[in-house]
């Protein structure tokens, strides 16, 4: 079960299971982040749709791997227009690494977000990124937690599926907050999730629509929505992806 008491789907309970069983960092981090709403407004004044590209060689819910050198695919990201990378480092499940997410902020001079399943403090140590993903879900303190990320340098990226979760990820003071329409109970996708979140999000939070986007009129459907940016992944992996990420920002 997750922080709220509610069943999981089988390869979340997995997911989640290898979480809490990886160790943290020896050492506490001091980040240097790049910033992520100065790229975002730079995005916006070039005319582009901000959009985080992922670098995701595999998921529980996509069939095969793509095996390419992460850090080729970031510049070829950042080439299509894209406003900053997202890296899975999850390792099992995903075949993320941390040595990925490092070669890929070597690579790039754009905000990187690390994209992984955050349950610890002293996880926010294994590699050093510009952002970092918190899923209100399955954070216990995620207050705590969120300001441990920020304490470090981090920008903060809490995700919510539920309108109790946007109210956890407020109440503990969150800036940036992603609304992922995937439900990780079912591991299904509704579009409407983040259509029903986002009139409750405050003006001075930075909104960011999270999974199913596909397609160019499902970007100018969550941006009509509300979101001040766009994290895609697996419509840009499928392809050729300096073309999938121009298409997106030219949305």
């Amino acid at each position: 079960m997750d922080a709220n008491g509610e069943e999981l789907a089988p390869t979340v309970r997995s997911i989640l299971a290898a979480a809490h069983d990886r160790a943290g960092g020896e050492e506490r981090l001091s980040v240097d982040a790049r910033s992520f709403p100065a790229a975002l407004a730079a995005a916006e004044d070039e005319g582009r749709v901000p959009v985080i590209a992922e670098v995701k060689p595999t998921s529980p819910t996509t069939e095969g791997r793509r095996d390419d050198d992460p850090a080729d695919l970031a510049r070829a990201m950042v080439a299509g227009g894209a406003t900053a990378i997202s890296v899975l480092t999850e390792p099992e499940h995903f075949g993320g690494s941390t040595d990925a997410l490092e070669r890929v902020r070597s690579a790039v001079d754009v905000p990187v977000l690390r994209k992984d399943f955050i349950v610890e403090e002293s996880q926010l140590d294994l590699v050093a990124s510009d952002l970092t993903l918190l899923i209100a879900r399955f954070v216990d303190d995620l207050p705590g937690l969120l300001a441990a990320a920020e304490e470090r340098g981090f920008q903060p990226l809490v995700e919510v599926h539920t309108r109790a979760e946007l109210d956890r990820a407020l109440d503990a003071g969150a800036a940036l907050i992603g609304v992922n329409n995937r439900d990780l109970a079912k591991l299904e996708v509704d579009l409407d999730t983040f259509e029903s979140i986002a009139p409750h999000v405050p003006d001075d939070v930075t909104l960011i629509a999270e999974s199913g986007i596909g397609s160019v009129d499902d970007v100018r459907r969550m941006r009509s929505a509300g979101a001040d940016a766009l994290l895609i992944g697996s419509a840009i992996m499928d392809g050729e992806v300096t073309d999938n990420v121009r298409r997106f920002t030219t949305a």
